[in-house]
Order: C-alpha cells, then structure tokens, then sequence
C-alpha cells in the first residue's frame, strides 16, 4: 500500500490488489516505529494519523532482582518521533488507501485475488485474478510481490527462500485492559514459555511463545491448563475473559530470505523477500523501508516506461543490507535467548549488562536506534512529499 502511494505521487499508474473485502484481521505487526511516522511526516499524513487511537511505547524493560531495568529506552532517540506507536494494522492501512484514492494514478481493487503471473517469454508481464466480477488479467510493466511469506507471486515466479532455524512459534489472543496512555513492554518469563503483552486501546494483544511445533500439543491440553499457566505469567489479568482456545491464533514464525528478489519484470519485496521473525516488531517497518526504497529507485524509470531488471537489483543492493544486518541480530537473540528459554532455562541478562546500563544508560538509545529507525533508514522519494 505505501509503495503503490508513493508511486502514484510520483506520476506512476498503480493498481494494488488486495483480496479481502476490508483489512480487518486481528493479530498482525501493529507496531509503527519512528522511522515509519517519520515517513509520515514527509508524506503530510502524520496528522490524520495521530487521530487514530493508539498506545506509546517508550522504553523496554527486564525484571532484575524485583526492579525493572530499561534495555530499550525510545525517548533518547534524536528525532521527532521518540516511541513506538501500537496501532491497528487496519487503520494504518486505511490511512493510506484513503490517501491512494486522492491520486488519480492509484487504484485500489477489493476482494481481487491474484491467482497467477502472466508470462512474456522469460519476463513477467502482469498478473492473472479473480475478483467480484470473476477472472481477468491484468498486463503491467513491473509486478511487485507484497503478499506475504506465504507469497503465491513468488511461487510461482520460482524463487525459493533460505530457511533459517526459529526455536518458537506465537500463540496470538487478546485480555481486557482498562488502563490507556504510556506502557513499557516487559516480558513475563516461565520454563518454556515467555510472554509480551502489547498494548491496543481497550485490551492488550498478547503474545504468547510457545516451543516450535507444539500448537497441537498444548492445545490438546486444553482451556483450564491454559488459564493456569496463564494465571502463573500475569496473576493480575483476568484470564477467564479467554473462553476458548479457538480465540488463540497460532502464528508459525518464519525467518527467511530470497537470494534473489527479482526477475524481469517482477520484484518482491517485504515479507515476500525476507520473513522477519516477531523479535523487535520490526517486520513491517522494514517492509515499509522497502518500499520507499523501491518507488525511490523506480519511480524515474517507470515513469519513462523503461525499467529493466538492472533497476530491480539495485533496489535488492539497497535493502540487503539492512535486511542482512537486521535478521542477522534477530539469529543471535533466537540462539542466545529464545532457544534456551524455550528448552525450559531461566531468562535472566547478564549481570555485566545490567551493571553496564545502570551506570550508562544512554547505550539504552544504541537499540533503540536499530530497532525503531533501523540500518539504513529510507526516506520519501521528494515528488511524494505534501
């Protein structure tokens, strides 16, 4: 969505498929980080968006010895945007189609399912689909691949990602919450399990780390053990508003990366190119990195209608690095960190590290800094800006 905007205000004819009827799923990256609101801010929607009912997170936070210590702290960035802001995925998304739809190069197209590619020799030429007024297709200059990990476009394009190892997959549900405002993500710890409750306006969306390949197992146990282990976690929710396990969503966490992220005609991007694990929250951002990146590079070429698959890679230069980097540190945390957890050891930071933030904590702004801007950050190609 934000590349088929950017696109559109740079002069590009975009049509973006979407193949539900609204955005209304639970359970997806909510979190929008500094650098994204900073895109906000260049795009002239930063305003509208701040209407949307959110919660802040400024700091993260890790019991010790009774007493939370900040690891993560928002506030020390040298920015505009010193949090991160839990939004409904929705209503971000809606944010940017409502502005797509003020550009008259931009179409949206509802309940539209990409079901193949269309194919020129050896380039891809536009996509096959179905929609409300049954199959068609679709001829286009460049195919962008947004659609997911579980990306059909890139299937059928033949590309392949590498897997990389993940200890733990996600059970997803949501627990009342009658405060608002402020809140410092701080996670609750037990053998085997750990758990984060993020903040949503009303309740908190709860995310739950269970063991890689267990959903069966543990459900299977049933809603009573559940509501214990629970109980242990976070003694002070109310865990009976939870009256069934089909209420939790089972999110099978992937970390991954295509070696390649195009072909003539066709370039992936997001989760399409490179699954990022929960750790961080960063996923959508760095999609959304992505696309700036991608209509930056693009927007010239397409618009004298003369992209070659030379441009397409050099979108792939500028995000594998950050990409690299970013997944790279999120493979030492699921070794160092989710692993053991998950094999049942205590979580607890290392005594120098807590002695270290103590006495210094502004080397608390040195994570902030990659996970809220990121390597590398992008910026709004000039002619999108308002």
């Amino acid at each position: 969505m934000m590349l088929g905007l950017l696109l559109a205000r740079c002069g590009v004819s975009v049509t973006v498929m979407e193949k539900h009827a609204d955005f209304l799923r639970d359970f997806r990256g909510d979190t929008v980080h500094p650098s994204t609101m900073g895109m906000l801010d260049e795009l002239g929607l930063f305003a509208e968006f701040n209407k949307i009912g959110h919660s802040l997170v400024e700091k993260a936070e890790f019991p010790v010895d009774g007493r939370p210590v900040t690891f993560v702290d928002f506030r020390r960035l040298r920015q505009r945007h010193r949090y991160v802001a839990m939004v409904p995925q929705w209503d971000f998304l809606d944010l940017l189609a409502d502005a797509g739809r003020d550009e008259p190069n931009f179409t949206l197209l509802m309940q539209t399912e990409v079901t193949g590619l269309l194919r020129e020799g050896d380039r891809i030429a536009g996509v096959r689909y179905t929609g409300p007024d049954g199959d068609g297709e679709l001829r286009a200059e460049l195919t962008v691949a947004c659609d997911g990990r579980a990306s059909l476009v890139r299937r059928e394009a033949g590309f392949t990602p590498r897997e990389y190892p993940v200890p733990f997959d996600v059970w997803w549900f949501r627990l009342p919450r009658t405060e608002d405002g402020q809140y410092s993500l701080i996670p609750r710890t037990a053998p085997g399990r750990a758990l984060i409750m993020i903040p949503r306006t009303g309740y908190f969306q709860v995310a739950y780390l269970i063991p890689k390949g267990s959903d069966a197992e543990l459900r299977a146990r049933g809603l009573d053990a559940f509501h214990a282990e629970l109980g242990g976690l976070i003694p002070e929710a109310d865990v009976d508003t939870l009256t069934s396990l089909d209420d939790v969503k089972h999110l099978d966490v992937q970390l991954n990366r295509l070696p390649r992220w195009h072909r003539d005609g066709l370039l992936c991007i997001g989760d399409a190119a490179h699954a990022m694990s929960p750790v961080g929250g960063v996923g959508i951002n760095v999609a959304i990195q992505d696309a700036a990146a991608a209509a930056r590079l693009l927007y010239q070429p397409l618009r004298e209608h003369r992209v070659t698959e030379s441009d397409l890679a050099a979108v792939q230069r500028q995000r594998a690095l950050p990409t690299t980097v970013t997944q790279g540190l999120q493979r030492i945390l699921h070794r160092q960190v989710m692993a053991p957890v998950m094999a049942g050891a205590d979580i607890n930071p290392p005594g120098a590290l807590v002695s270290l933030v103590r006495r210094l904590p502004q080397l608390t702004a040195i994570p902030a800094y990659l996970v809220g801007t990121g390597v590398r950050p992008e910026h709004v190609p000039v002619p999108a800006r308002r």
